[in-house]
């Protein structure tokens, strides 16, 4: 889930059992073996493999799964599946705005699961425009506090093009143009700075706030929709404040 990143941080450090844990594996895996079929298996000359493979290994993944995935994705290796990336837009309750970002190489299938996720759990099928005129392109890298101050994180990406840093509670969020996204993620190495992830994101240009009712029901239909292996990101325009979030649990 992406868009709200304070819930995006928050689940990120929430126990996941082998089951989820299993479906996060296999679509980091997908994201690495996409990466290297688009721009080659040298994650030196190859930025987005280089942060999916970060990411990766940020979540876990064994390295020979990761290696496997980059020689499938460049050809070395026999087996690669032909994967597509197709966007749905729809509803989630609230009047709530998703972007549904699937990889999938049955593009029929993943039509039919991303529909009944949302039928099943108050949602719907939106127009293709309807909703993504809400959303930006942009870059997003996550960067632990770790005893880092936001003028820290500031002061080693105002350079290299960042618009801006938001604090998450537990981490910052560092926000900028999709083309500028790797000179900030070098930025954070060059001062000695880790960080999460670095990828592109969609974000919204304006949030609907949601009681604890509504982040039940929207977060439901989120994890409904991840369920599908065929679903990579969910992107939604909701906004969850702090005393809802700790409501929710």
């Amino acid at each position: 889930m992406s868009g709200h990143s304070k819930w995006a941080t928050t689940k990120h450090k929430k126990a996941v059992i082998d089951a989820k844990r299993g479906k996060m594996f296999a679509k980091l895996i997908k994201n690495v073996e996409v990466a290297a079929r688009t721009g080659g298996g040298d994650p030196a000359g190859n930025p987005t493999l280089f942060d999916a493979i970060q990411k990766a290994k940020k979540n876990s993944v064994p390295n020979d799964n990761i290696d496997r995935a980059v020689k499938r994705g460049s050809g070395l290796e026999a087996g690669g599946a032909d994967w597509q990336t197709v966007m749905y837009e729809g509803y989630a309750p609230g009047g709530v705005a998703l972007l549904i970002e699937c990889l999938t190489d049955n593009r029929n299938r993943a039509a039919t699961e991303v529909r009944t996720a949302l039928t099943r759990n108050g949602g719907s099928l939106a127009d293709a425009g309807s909703v993504s005129y809400m959303f930006s392109r942009k870059g997003v890298v996550i960067v632990p506090k770790a005893g880092l101050s936001e003028d820290d994180v500031l002061l080693a990406v105002l350079d290299a093009g960042a618009e801006e840093v938001n604090d998450l509670g537990e981490a910052f969020e560092v926000i900028s143009e999709p083309g500028d996204l790797i000179a900030v993620r070098t930025a954070l190495q060059d001062a000695g700075i880790d960080y999460e992830s670095a990828e592109s994101s969609l974000v919204p240009s304006m949030t609907v706030p949601l009681d604890a009712e509504g982040a039940r029901k929207v977060f439901k239909l989120i994890d409904a929709l991840e369920d599908s292996d065929d679903v990579q990101n969910v992107f939604g325009n909701f906004d969850v404040s702090d005393e809802v979030m700790a409501a929710v649990g």
